[in-house]
């Protein structure tokens, strides 16, 4: 009986030396609370109040860092009357047509603490009004600073104190296969964050923009999300979301985004300058196929066949001739017409350059100093918004 007793007494003295431990060190195993629910099942619940550390693979901080920076951009446009609605036999056929305002819907990217925004051209253009909305529901009226119709991109500014700002990253370090996080307000929803993988870079002869150096992503873009970010997962802008392909409306896996280097000089240029000021020289180029290369008698593999040249133009002036094959601009290979635009247009005007070329069997180089580019028309429409 006394050795019985003995265990016993062990035995409690052992337990509740754990309990002294697993209290100390581990309370949340004791002070989880069991209860029921309509007293049929028995649930246990973790205690409230202690934080709770974000799952292996999460990108909740990289959402949390750059989500603040992400508003949404409501546009309207005042109604156009159809020509004919005082027409009394018009109205009595069809009825009075009611003028109904257009609206819009999009994303931008707070960019600066003076509250410049970055969004799509095609998002403000011809917008008589635009509301921005923040993430944390303050609004403010946008004003448009500038346009650029040849990226498809517009600076908005808008007056309020206090305001979160993105961080820019790097794009040119972006590779195929990393992680990236797309954030805006798609069909008017509230705020979204998709994920996905940069699936292709340096995308161009989309026929979206003249000039297209797109991010291809995964990430789920749809109508709205245009002219929100494309992030790191570190939470860094690599790009602004312009346009999707698409059959039915919706994401397919196949989204574009502006890549944000290219956002930044369209972005100084505007602010500094009200333009964006890009190079020219005043060729007509046309992407090398074997009939061209017969035809001006050039033995060439790769490279930009340049068909015609603008009399006392930049490119004439330096010497470059039909028939000529621009093989690279400054670093730059040129290996189709799109590539030759863009590195063009990256140069300042006035600023001599290297180009690099082949005539006939010769390869070659000349400085060519660019001129400013004149303004292109303006868009009508952009496919696949």
């Amino acid at each position: 009986m006394k050795r019985t007793w003995l265990l016993f007494a062990q035995a409690v003295t052992v337990l509740l030396a754990a309990y002294f431990v697993v209290a100390t060190l581990k309370p949340e195993w004791i002070h989880k609370r069991s209860t029921s629910l309509g007293g049929v099942v028995s649930i246990v619940e973790a205690p409230s109040g202690a934080p709770v550390a974000p799952a292996p693979g999460s990108l909740s901080a990289a959402a949390k860092k750059a989500s603040p920076a992400v508003v949404s951009i409501n546009t309207s446009k005042a109604a156009q009357r159809h020509p004919r609605s005082n027409d009394p036999w018009f109205r009595f056929f069809f009825g009075d047509q009611a003028d109904q305002p257009q609206v819009g819907l999009g994303s931008g990217v707070i960019v600066s603490t003076d509250g410049y925004i970055l969004t799509n051209n095609h998002v403000v253009e011809g917008a008589d009004e635009i509301e921005v909305t923040l993430n944390d529901s303050r609004h403010a009226r946008g004003k448009v600073i500038g346009t650029d119709p040849d990226t498809d991109l517009a600076v908005l500014k808008i007056e309020l104190d206090k305001l979160p700002v993105i961080v820019l990253g790097n794009s040119d370090q972006l590779l195929v296969g990393d992680q990236v996080l797309a954030i805006g307000n798609p069909f008017g929803v509230g705020q979204t964050v998709t994920s996905g993988i940069v699936s292709a870079l340096g995308r161009n002869q989309l026929g979206i923009n003249q000039f297209e150096n797109f991010i291809q992503t995964d990430a789920a873009i749809n109508p709205g999300n245009s002219g929100g970010a494309l992030i790191d997962v570190d939470g860094n802008l690599q790009g602004i979301n312009t346009a999707i392909y698409s059959r039915s409306g919706g994401s397919m896996g196949i989204g574009f985004a502006i890549p944000v280097s290219m956002a930044k000089i369209v972005l100084e240029g505007i602010v500094k300058e009200g333009q964006v000021r890009r190079g020219w020289i005043g060729v007509e180029p046309s992407d090398l196929s074997p009939e061209l290369a017969e035809t001006f008698g050039v033995k060439a593999d790769a490279g930009v066949i340049i068909t015609g040249v603008l009399q006392n133009g930049p490119a004439a002036k330096a010497g470059i001739r039909p028939g000529d094959v621009i093989t690279s601009v400054g670093e730059k290979k040129t290996d189709n017409v799109q590539a030759l635009l863009t590195a063009v247009a990256g140069l300042k005007p006035g600023d001599t350059s290297r180009f690099a070329l082949q005539r006939g069997t010769d390869k070659m180089e000349l400085d060519v100093t660019p001129g400013l580019r004149p303004k292109s028309p303006i868009r009508q429409q952009l496919p696949n918004e």
